[in-house]
Formats: structure tokens, sequence, C-alpha cells
């Protein structure tokens, strides 16, 4: 059994797919720590659910990196969203020329043997909102021609940021 810290039943069902083990969901409200990198947040929040938990768990912290603005949002793109909202954050980035981005997120294990962190990635580019599905950023980050709020889930878990940063503990799972 694979425990998955997270309030978000959609990235539970989402790490299933990709795991080897049952995923069961675990909501604990870890104290999220502020540092310019994603492993160094995701492994923090880790350590500190098992600390509580006393099992292994996992957990994921994703971000919206605009090239234009040097990586910004990044790890601040949850408050960024909060605070400005996706359509002010793609009007700022349409004044720029460089319209690229990329979507990148880290799932961090912690298990007696310590910390192990994976990561996935998708470029895309920022545009104006588009679609109904997904949530946060998905209706103005846009790849191969679609953006993720007018993707299917499933589509959207093929591709995404998370999706990739999973099978990647997948294998590391597999291979143990």
């Amino acid at each position: 059994m694979l425990r998955f810290v997270t309030s978000n039943a959609g990235k539970a069902r989402e790490a299933a797919q990709y795991l080897p083990e049952e995923v069961e969901r675990i909501e604990y409200d870890y104290p999220e720590i502020q540092s310019d990198s994603l492993a160094e947040i995701a492994a923090a929040g880790a350590r500190d659910a098992y600390r509580e938990i006393s099992e292994p768990v996992f957990v994921d912290d994703s971000g919206l990196f605009i090239d234009a603005f040097d990586g910004f949002p990044g790890p601040y793109s949850s408050y960024v969203d909060e605070k400005l909202g996706i359509e002010r954050v793609q009007a700022l980035a349409a004044r720029e020329e460089n319209d690229r981005a990329r979507f990148r997120s880290v799932v961090a294990y912690v298990d007696s043997g310590g910390v192990e962190t994976f990561e996935g990635a998708v470029r895309g580019r920022i545009v104006p909102p588009r679609g109904s599905g997904g949530f946060g950023y998905d209706p103005i980050f846009e790849h191969r021609g679609q953006t993720f709020a007018e993707m299917d889930v499933e589509e959207k878990n093929a591709v995404s940021h998370r999706g990739r940063a999973l099978a990647a503990f997948g294998d590391w799972l597999a291979e143990r």
C-alpha cells in the first residue's frame, strides 16, 4: 500500500494509474516550507507527514515556470494564482516576446531509508484562457495546440508533469 498525502482525490486517482501498488489517499495538512526548489518543498512535506503518520508516504509539489519571468511563479504558483488569478498572469506574460513555459512536478517518497525525489516536466506556452476542464493554470497552458483545460482527463494525464514524475516513481518502485 502506498500512502499519498494529498487533499486532492483526482491526484490520487492519477497516481493509481502509474504505481504498481494500491494507492491510499491520506489527508494531512503538512506545513509547506518556502523555497525556490520544488524538490526541497516536497521532501520537507514528505518528511513531516512521515513523522506524523509513522508510515512510508509520498507527496507532490508542482508549479508553472514561465521562461520570460525566469521561472516565476514556480514554487509560488498557488499563491500567485490566489492573489492575481490566471487571467492577470496570462496578461503579464502576453506583454513578453517569449511565451514559453513549463509545468514541473516533484514527487517525494519517504520511508525509513530516507527521501527519494522524482521529477516530471512538460513544455508549453502561455495563451489566453481556453477550455473548461482541469484546474489552476490549465486554461492558460497550451501543449501541442491544446490547453490542459481543453484536454479530457486521460489526455492530460498522458502528457502531464505529474504523470511523468509518477511514472519515474513507479519505475523506481518496480526496480526496488
